[in-house]
């Protein structure tokens, strides 16, 4: 779903320009099968790349992969007939966003390396992870705007702050074994690293929509999801391991909330 959710705010954001009901009805569906197929496929790659790490990690050890219950050879046949799937969705959209879409592949299949080589690995997933945002614009409007793109780099900062929060639940084994993250690049200021990214979403999200704001349920919803926000960083301790990931889950909320919040400035 938090693959999901950034291509149904593109795809929400696209509806005010492209007021097309039953085509957005359509893409949301396409995107939403897509975002599972390709997450899916994503997640496997990652467990392979990271299989003889994982078996060291208490909590990733008992995965599918590290633990041998799937053999690698049975995992990629998997991930191709996934990416087969998904690529018949792709191709339901115009050239550029079948061009988008396909670039993406290289962004997904290489984010299980990051965290070997930088303390930005969330970042990176950021970057990965909202791509359906410019996909799901171009897939209304035909073209990149500088709209789209502010969108864009605000649901990337999200992105780094609820995985900042994800990965501390695995900080002392990833530092044992070498693995990196911000989580582990900012353990010291956490909390405050986590609030950084987040205000720099609300911010770019502020002043994207400040035409639009005012007594309607854009507002009220919009101020709620940022109370999400809120919500995760008085609640963060990076001790409690099970509390992490509650908090992290809760960006579900956030993104639906946001969803809703654009969509609900057409009514």
């Amino acid at each position: 779903m938090l693959l999901f959710w950034p291509c149904s705010w593109g795809l929400a954001y696209a509806y005010l320009i492209n007021p097309n009901l039953k085509l957005f009805i359509y893409y949301l569906i396409l995107f939403f099968f897509g975002s599972v197929l390709m997450r899916s496929a994503g997640c496997i790659v990652n467990d392979i790349v990271d299989k003889d790490y994982d078996k060291k990690v208490e909590r990733t050890k008992t995965r599918p992969i590290a633990s041998g219950l799937i053999t690698v050879k049975q995992s990629l046949f998997y991930v191709l007939i996934l990416c087969f799937i998904a690529f018949l969705i792709l191709i339901q959209f115009n050239i550029l966003t079948i061009l988008i879409g396909m670039s993406s592949m290289i962004l997904a299949f290489s984010y299980p390396f990051m965290k070997r080589l930088t303390y930005w690995p969330q970042l990176f997933l950021g970057v990965t992870f909202n791509w359906g945002i410019l996909m799901a614009w171009t897939a209304m409007d035909n073209n990149i705007s500088q709209e789209i793109l502010i969108l864009y780099v605000s649901a990337i900062f999200w992105t780094l702050g609820y995985d900042t929060i994800y990965g501390a639940q695995d900080m002392s084994d990833d530092e044992i074994i070498g693995l990196k993250s911000t989580s582990i690049k900012f353990k010291n200021n956490i909390k405050s690293f986590v609030l950084f990214s987040y205000l720099i979403t609300a911010s770019l999200m502020i002043f994207l929509f400040y035409n639009y704001f005012g007594k309607n349920l854009f507002t009220i919803f919009l101020i709620f999801a940022f109370l999400t926000l809120l919500y995760q960083i008085f609640k963060f301790d990076k001790n409690k391991s099970k509390s992490c990931l509650n908090l992290f889950k809760v960006n579900n909320l956030t993104g639906l909330i946001i969803f809703i919040s654009i969509f609900s400035i057409n009514l």
